[in-house]
């Protein structure tokens, strides 16, 4: 059989007109990251290398490919807040991709509203539907694997707090469709947005280990 497959290695490029790691692994939630830096200015940006990474406690984590802004304030101030990216916050999301000089507050620049944090002092985005306050557990810089050092940097932060709108609040389960949150798909701008139409049940078998039957045994 002829081969079927586009086969290359990272170190030697991928010989694409694009490199499809971020439409590969896709699509992916994003980390809208608000943070405070030490003179108390405030900066938010979206991360699209981000995910949960633990349970109990809930842990977070986002990776910057440099040592941005937002790494640094969280580095240097031990908190951040995530919030949720809708469907209706699209644009505004994308303004605050802009790489801003230090010190420009991108919740003016995108008409968003900062809101105190209740555990942290770094403001969560009032106009976001779920917002996460976190204290930061660790920042750690990114190696290959002979262990050289990379530009890309990782964050991880426990959630202490967490804002839900209660509008996707049904039965006491969170309803992630009804958010229409807004997903990077990779490319220069392709992006996805999350409707019930696109969800689907798999039956899964739980086991006393399954995070998801925690405390109904």
């Amino acid at each position: 059989m002829p081969e079927s497959f586009h086969f290359y290695e990272p170190a030697a490029g991928h010989g694409l007109r694009h490199n499809p790691l971020n439409a590969i692994i896709a699509p992916r939630p994003i980390g809208w990251i608000s943070t405070r830096d030490t003179q108390g200015r405030f900066n938010l940006a979206p991360y699209s290398f981000f995910n949960a990474f633990h349970y109990t406690p809930p842990i977070i984590g986002f990776a910057g490919t440099s040592w941005k802004h937002t790494i640094q304030n969280a580095a240097e101030t031990g908190e951040f807040v995530w919030n949720l990216v809708t469907q209706e916050l699209a644009s505004r999301m994308s303004m605050t991709s802009t790489e801003a000089e230090r010190g420009i507050d991108e919740f003016e620049l995108a008409g968003l509203t900062p809101v105190a944090g209740r555990k942290v002092g770094a403001p969560r985005v009032a106009e976001s539907r779920v917002c996460m306050e976190c204290k930061v557990a660790s920042v750690t810089q990114l190696n290959d694997a002979c262990g050289n050092r990379l530009g890309g940097w990782m964050v991880f932060g426990e959630v202490v707090a967490v804002h839900i709108d209660q509008a996707l609040l049904k039965d006491g389960i969170y309803q992630t469709a009804l958010a229409r949150p807004l997903l990077r798909c990779g490319g220069l701008d392709d992006y996805a947005v999350l409707t019930e139409e696109c969800m689907v049940k798999v039956a899964r078998p739980a086991g006393p280990h399954d995070p998801d039957t925690h405390g109904r045994r």
